[in-house]
């Protein structure tokens, strides 16, 4: 049992829940900010909503793609094309993980806060359905993107419901762009078998070269609107702003290790670089509201 269930945490990649969970987390903390008073109860929900909604996706997403991971040679040695794990083991976790979302929701009844439960079947759709984009749409990725951005909004409306709702979009909007074009840098790696298996990718639409101008696109669009969240917000200054200045030099960093000519340095950009970004952007806003 043990053992399933670390494989279960490996095929998910639990670990990179890094990714999401401090944007929700930044998200909140400008929430309570707005509204003067913080919570433990809202903290606990926000944290089993995020961990399950973001479980439930990743395994949907590997039954989904099971027979597209098995034919290709970078996934081919996942868990569910491998043998290693039975699509009924998988299945179970996801259901499980589905219901935890849903049930983690309820937790904000307690703070008078309908919305949470409201939106929670709609929310677990969009995201779950993200894993069938690459069979009809080249904007997966922004899709991923959108997925993500729900984790701010949502934090967001699990505090403060539904007032206020620009500062989170602004900042969702960010994620939106940031996600989309960290996967369209990883999707690189994928250009040549998409372009056999008929999938959609914009690597595979528009070839390698442009695919690095479109990522780099989509991540001066970020940098633009933590700006502009700077700009609304009465509760972020020049600490902030450094904070900014620094996720700038991240992502130029990361467009140097990915070339054209050398995908080598995917993982390396991917895995490493934006998990600095997420959880030392976080780290940031919370200096700087503290110290004001």
């Amino acid at each position: 049992m043990l053992k399933r269930m670390r494989m279960l945490l490996e095929m998910i990649r639990f670990s990179h829940t890094l990714f999401a969970l401090p944007f929700a987390f930044l998200s909140a903390a400008l929430a309570w900010k707005e509204k003067n008073e913080f919570s433990w109860i809202e903290l606990a929900g926000i944290l089993a909503c995020m961990v399950f909604a973001r479980s439930a996706a990743m395994a949907f997403n590997r039954l989904a793609d099971r027979k597209i991971d098995a034919a290709n040679a970078r996934t081919a040695q996942r868990h569910l094309p491998a043998g290693q794990l039975s699509i009924a083991n998988v299945s179970l976790f996801t259901l499980i993980c589905a219901v935890g979302f849903i049930s983690s929701t309820f937790i904000f009844l307690l703070r008078d806060n309908p919305w949470p439960a409201i939106l929670s079947v709609p929310v677990l759709g969009f995201i779950l359905a993200y894993s069938y984009t690459k069979r009809f749409t080249a904007m997966s990725h922004f899709w991923l993107g959108a997925s993500l951005m729900l984790a701010s909004v949502a934090a967001w409306i699990a505090i403060c419901g539904l007032k206020d709702l620009p500062t989170p979009f602004v900042l969702g909007s960010a994620v939106l762009f940031w996600v989309a074009g960290f996967d369209i840098l990883y999707a690189c790696q994928d250009v040549d078998f998409d372009k056999r298996s008929g999938l959609f990718s914009i690597p595979s639409r528009w070839g390698v070269h442009r695919s690095l101008w479109i990522a780099l696109l989509c991540h001066l669009v970020m940098l633009g609107l933590l700006v502009c969240l700077w700009a609304m917000s009465p509760y972020l200054g020049w600490i902030y702003l450094a904070g900014v200045s620094c996720v700038a030099v991240l992502l130029a960093y990361e467009h140097w290790l990915v070339r054209p000519d050398d995908l080598t340095r995917v993982n390396q950009a991917f895995f490493h670089v934006n998990g600095i970004i997420s959880l030392g952007l976080f780290l940031v806003v919370l200096l700087q509201l503290a110290l004001r």
